[in-house]
């Protein structure tokens, strides 16, 4: 066998024992710019600072969570509907639907330690609405 022959075979050797690159992962895009998602962080802000306040005007307060609950729920079937981030998807859905819930333990409070507890719970949950939108998304597992 030529040396020639023998330096071809050794290049296709080498050449298919090379490691294969990694599979490209498709980007991952944080939501915290589109207006939807603007908008529930903008208002679970202003309630958590109306909350932490002591939500003095109730029907007020009480219709904005439930605005902010129906948004909420539009940011998961968004999301849903593209198919994508599934963790913000099922967190903006758990939110939609406890908002109401907090809503209810503040109006039903017996007692102004009650009431305090209540607004307490109400300020975690809004902040969580604002944290998970605009924390940097995770790459696909």
């Amino acid at each position: 066998m030529s040396c020639d022959a023998i330096a071809a075979a050794a290049f296709l050797w080498l050449a298919s024992s090379a490691p294969t690159p990694a599979p490209t992962q498709p980007a991952v895009v944080s939501v915290a710019q589109e207006p939807l998602f603007v908008d529930i962080v903008r208002r679970a802000a202003a309630l958590k600072t109306e909350a932490s306040a002591g939500a003095a005007d109730m029907a007020g307060f009480k219709a904005r969570i439930g605005e902010l609950a129906d948004l909420d729920m539009k940011g998961h079937i968004t999301l849903r509907d593209r198919g994508g981030d599934g963790d913000l998807k099922c967190i903006l859905k758990g939110i939609s639907q406890d908002l109401p819930l907090k809503l209810a333990a503040i109006e039903g409070a017996g007692d102004a330690h009650a009431r305090k507890l209540a607004l307490d719970d109400m300020v975690y949950l809004l902040n969580d609405n604002v944290e998970v939108i605009e924390a940097p998304p995770a790459p696909p597992v």
